[in-house]
């Protein structure tokens, strides 16, 4: 995804007290939206059958294999369950402050890429609210193996909600999946701005098994995860209008608010905010010409006209700076002779 892990070419370097509030609001709405939105559950049935309809009649219906498998292998099942519990709240936070530290020439479009993407599977939650494969009549297949392993982990029946709290979560915002969605922004950008061959080949297996723990768990249709994969690759060719957006607004309000509030520290230590010119000079002064020096001397050579001359300089040489000012001091000295005054 190249439109959204270039780094840019200008602009500030992020600044950690500024980004933490930032992605914390950027949650917080997210997970408030995906509560307020929960579609109606006749609704979201009849979306997910037709989801797994269409899957049948394509052969793609991956998720009955995988949920026999996970549901007939504790060893394997457990494992998963974890893995869809706590991964995605782990992994994403990781790689993201990885980027703000090491590679943070790429961090900020990488940040962009996340929140549209995020917003964009919001969109998704409220136009098509979905039941997942686990919340189905047993009578197509399915068995969640969240609750079958419940006693293994810190969930209930609620997905992986811890137990009590399955009512703080929207258990039909399926589709798109940002657990694949997520992990598919983890693996691109560990692939592009990992140095060590073995932080490239997890930014390879990571979104792989990610979708394979989504359907065997019971909780994605196969669809649920391409969906997420699009919603992805939708975010990243947003990421420059939303940027070139973000920086016009930034600029119109750099020129209201005062001087310093928006910050004037660019990468190299260079500063152009208005708080950057001292209190004690004008913007007037503060930008000289180039062709002035900041003595305002004059050049060897170079005389003032009506400025006077010593009989030691040679014709056409002004007499400047210290020893001029200690000339004219003498010649209007009392004491000097009446010839020299």
């Amino acid at each position: 995804m190249p439109h959204a892990t270039a780094p840019p070419a200008t602009g500030h370097r992020p600044r950690w007290w500024t980004e933490l509030p930032l992605i914390a609001v950027v949650y917080a709405l997210y997970s408030v939206g995906r509560l307020l939105v929960r579609g109606d559950v006749s609704t979201a049935v009849d979306n997910g059958l037709a989801i797994l309809r269409f899957e049948q009649a394509l052969y793609l219906n991956a998720e009955h294999p995988l949920n026999r498998l996970f549901t007939s292998t504790p060893s394997i099942g457990i494992p998963a369950d974890f893995a869809y519990a706590s991964l995605h709240y782990v992994v994403t936070p990781a790689v993201l402050v990885w980027l703000f530290r090491r590679r943070s020439a790429a961090y900020r479009a990488a940040r962009v890429w996340l929140m549209n993407s995020t917003l964009l599977g919001l969109v998704g939650f409220t136009l098509m609210p979905t039941c997942p494969p686990r919340l189905l009549d047993a009578s197509h297949g399915f068995v969640d193996t969240m609750a079958q392993y419940s006693a293994y982990g810190w969930w209930g029946e609620g997905a992986s909600a811890p137990r009590g709290l399955s009512g703080m979560t929207n258990q039909y915002a399926a589709m798109p999946s940002l657990h694949v969605g997520w992990s598919l922004w983890c693996g691109i950008l560990l692939w592009r701005h990992g140095r060590h061959p073995l932080i490239r080949a997890a930014g390879i297996a990571y979104p792989l098994i990610t979708t394979i723990v989504v359907m065997g768990t019971a909780n994605h249709y196969f669809l649920d995860a391409f969906a997420g994969a699009a919603v992805m690759g939708l975010g990243a060719l947003l990421v420059k209008p939303v940027i070139r957006f973000a920086d016009g607004v930034k600029a119109r309000l750099a020129g209201v608010l005062p001087g310093g509030l928006l910050g004037g520290r660019k990468r190299g230590g260079a500063s152009t905010a208005a708080g950057s010119i001292p209190a004690t000079m004008s913007p007037d002064v503060a930008t000289v010409s180039p062709d002035v020096s900041a003595g305002c001397k004059t050049s060897t050579g170079e005389r003032i006209p009506g400025q006077r001359t010593t009989s030691a300089d040679p014709p056409g040489t002004a007499v400047g700076g210290a020893a001029a000012r200690d000339a004219a001091d003498a010649d209007a000295s009392d004491d000097a002779p009446a010839a020299a005054r």
